[in-house]
């Protein structure tokens, strides 16, 4: 099949029979129709179809090893900095047509199931490893252009580090049994963003867990028997690209998914009971390089936007005199360019693994995963403080179509522009930075690779810092 475009992704996506709740009720009908999914799956169809277009088809695909059709770039296993650039490209692309307000665009989870199948070695001669399957699925979702969703972190019970779950029923997904045909998981696992609106779910256990049944990795179709999706209240404002230009295209709904006696059949499962083999696979496979190489180039991209929406908003209301706007939009330049710069090192310093994968290089990456944690928040903060009041009364479409629209014309002119070009810009800051949509954003950004005080922790424990110690201590003859 190859690259698949728009059309065949919605066709696709409709035919999934996957067990959605949403607002108390189990989702029917074609997924593609709903409101709470619509823009996003139109707005994920316009990724794919760029994946065929004349103009771009050579930067966003490659050619398949096997039947020689054009596959998705994003599932290129990189062996040179070259590839790691034509990555780069490819991903900036469909994070630009986002404007990188998509955290699950489909070239991060193909980034995520290339860099496992890239490490899938490290499991070779384990105990109850399978590193064929991890290639199988490889292959069949590069071959076949699959979308992928994926769970890692247990429920919220408790989160002492001392926690044991003692209950009857299992609350953490985990292993029950296993038979001739597989494994049986039963329990839930939360934050599934675009959960059930895919064609897979890869689930497999975070590092530090302390029993075998929770050691495991796996990935299975969305509509397998007795995987549920539970949605959150969805965040769309709206089907009015005017009154919620960002909510209505790009709305990511996040899901809980419960297992109830779900059976993962054994050519599906990559692992299971290895507790080493489990921490091991996730801490030294190239997964956290290539996919925070993904991430990074998305929310570089969604900086830039930022940015721009900030300079409109400045020209717009004609403040750009003023040195406290200046010094806030010179904050926002110095975090995109620092941004910029650590992930042209992480590519200029980048290595080939020992199976011949070229890995970027890890450390400006991390760095780059503990800075925009705290940058974005700020940079939403600078755009609320731009927009001072003018962010919180705004008319709508609806207005601008009524008999008062001569006193909004009159009342809400800008500078440079017109009443209704002043209000669709105030509008994007407002969902932007503001709305249900926007504040989830942030959330999401602040934790996309997890507690951010542990990332920087995990920076300094591994940091080499020994030869600056030595320096000092030398000049102060310390030795």
């Amino acid at each position: 099949m190859g690259a698949i475009n728009g059309k065949q992704f919605i066709e696709r996506l409709n035919k999934l029979n996957s067990e959605i709740w949403y607002d108390g009720k189990m989702i029917e009908g074609k997924l593609s129709e709903h409101a709470t999914f619509k823009g996003l799956i139109q707005s994920k169809a316009t990724l794919y179809d760029l994946q065929g277009s004349q103009e771009l088809k050579n930067k966003m695909t490659f050619l398949s090893p096997i039947t020689g059709d054009s596959i998705g770039l994003s599932y290129l296993q990189p062996k040179t900095k070259e590839d790691l650039k034509s990555r780069r490209r490819m991903i900036e692309i469909w994070a630009r047509s986002t404007c990188g307000m998509m955290g699950r665009s489909p070239d991060y989870m193909n980034t995520v199931i290339m860099s496992l199948a890239s490490s899938a070695a490290l499991l070779d001669g384990r105990e109850n490893c399978f590193p064929e399957h991890i290639l199988s699925l490889y292959e069949l979702a590069r071959e076949n252009d699959l979308s992928f969703t994926h769970t890692f972190i247990t429920p919220q019970v408790n989160r002492s580090q001392l926690f044991f779950e003692l209950s009857k029923e299992p609350i953490s997904a985990k292993i029950i049994d296993r038979n001739e045909q597989g494994l049986i998981i039963k329990g839930a696992r939360l934050l599934a963003t675009q959960g059930g609106i895919t064609d897979e779910v890869l689930v497999y256990s975070a590092p530090g867990m302390l029993h075998s049944d929770d050691a495991f990795a796996f990935s299975i179709p969305s509509d397998t028997k007795g995987v549920k999706f539970i949605c959150r209240e969805s965040f769309v404002g709206g089907d009015s690209t005017f009154n919620h230009p960002l909510s209505s295209r790009f709305e990511e709904m996040d899901s809980m998914i419960v297992f109830d006696h779900v059976l993962v059949p054994w050519n599906r499962v990559f692992f299971y009971d290895n507790l080493e083999a489990a921490r091991d696979f996730i801490l030294q496979s190239s997964f956290h390089q290539q996919a925070i190489h993904q991430v990074l180039t998305r929310q570089i991209v969604k900086t830039e936007f930022i940015l721009g929406v900030a300079e409109l908003l400045v020209e717009t209301i004609n403040i750009s005199e003023y040195h406290h706007i200046q010094e806030k939009l010179s904050e926002m330049i110095i975090g995109l360019e620092t941004m910029k710069a650590l992930l042209e090192k992480a590519e200029h310093d980048a290595e080939v693994d020992e199976w011949g994968y070229m890995r970027p290089s890890y450390l400006p990456l991390q760095v780059a995963s503990t800075i925009f944690p705290k940058i974005y928040p700020r940079f939403c903060e600078i755009i609320q403080l731009i927009s001072a009041s003018g962010i919180v009364t705004l008319p709508t479409e609806n207005d601008f179509a009524s008999e008062i629209r001569g006193d909004l014309d009159q009342y809400l002119q800008a500078a440079s522009m017109n009443a209704e070009e002043r209000v669709k810009i105030f509008r994007l800051a407002w969902d932007l930075t503001m709305s249900s949509f926007g504040t989830r954003q942030t959330q999401y950004e602040r934790y996309f690779f997890g507690d951010p005080i542990r990332l920087s922790s995990n920076l300094y424990k591994n940091y080499s810092k020994d030869k600056y110690v030595a320096l000092v201590s030398k000049f102060i003859n310390l030795n």
